[in-house]
């Protein structure tokens, strides 16, 4: 072999070989139980293969029931009123001001616009939710994708609608509609934090604080960090930051709309 030859091939690049992507090893309707048990191998999985369709609707279907049982069951213009006298921009007003605002507020246009409305909001927070997840990640060094991040954010979100959503129908259903406060329970009707031990309407700010903090959310929380920690492959204590962050900025609205509005 000359020189030129012999140049020739040393001087040609040798393609790295690609590895093949790892093949999740759980069906999607196993990770939906095995997330209540084994949450970490179910996160560990989404690293291999995201994905989060059949959860996502779940926690859809879960949310629209919940919604719809208690409209049906308090009224839509019970449930405007309620609205209108707690609110601060509405409650100076005169009786029939409040009445007409009511009225236009009640109709059955309004009440299914509210019930078509729903799933497609829930759906943004679940992209978005994934995108900051996604970005909070990769800013601590991780390496995981939006696909990844959007899995964390519903799988992360499931257990805790379901076990609220199912004990809230339970509620829903065994209490009387005159023992029921509309206005500070259409976000649900258990109360796992400490937002009873003050009134909602003299102290709202502290009310919206405490209830917060809730188990459920505290459950969603701890999820969410173990998902980040395995999805996209930083510590601990990176997705306990990003987790917590997020978390932080969204009890400082909760508490600014409750002041306000």
């Amino acid at each position: 072999m000359d020189e030129n030859n012999l140049t020739e091939l040393t001087a040609t690049p040798t393609k790295p070989k690609t590895l093949p992507a790892e093949a999740p090893q759980m069906s999607e309707i196993a990770t939906i139980g095995n997330v209540f048990i084994e949450p970490g191998n179910v996160f560990d999985d989404m690293r291999r293969k995201p994905r989060f369709l059949i959860a996502g609707i779940l926690v859809l279907l879960f949310i629209s029931i919940f919604q719809v049982a208690f409209i049906e069951k308090i009224g839509y213009e019970k449930i405007a009123r309620a609205r209108i006298e707690s609110s601060k921009r509405t409650q100076d007003l005169d009786t029939e001001q409040k009445d007409k605002i009511i009225q236009q507020q009640a109709s059955p246009m309004i009440k299914y616009i509210t019930y078509g409305a729903t799933p497609v909001v829930v759906a943004i927070i679940f992209l978005l939710g994934g995108l900051i997840y996604w970005l909070g990640a990769n800013a601590m060094g991780g390496s995981g994708k939006f696909l990844g991040g959007v899995s964390v954010w519903v799988y992360s979100s499931l257990p805790p609608a379901i076990v609220f959503t199912l004990g809230n129908l339970i509620v829903l259903f065994l209490k009387s509609v005159d023992d029921i406060d509309i206005a500070n329970s259409q976000n649900g009707l258990l109360r796992a934090n400490l937002g009873f031990l003050v009134d909602g309407k003299t102290m709202p700010a502290i009310a919206a604080l405490l209830s917060s903090f809730d188990l459920f959310a505290i459950w969603g929380w701890t999820l969410a960090a173990i998902g980040l920690q395995r999805v996209a492959k930083i510590s601990s204590g990176a997705a306990w930051a990003v987790v917590l962050l997020l978390g932080i900025v969204g009890v400082a609205f909760k508490v600014l709309a409750a002041m306000f509005f």
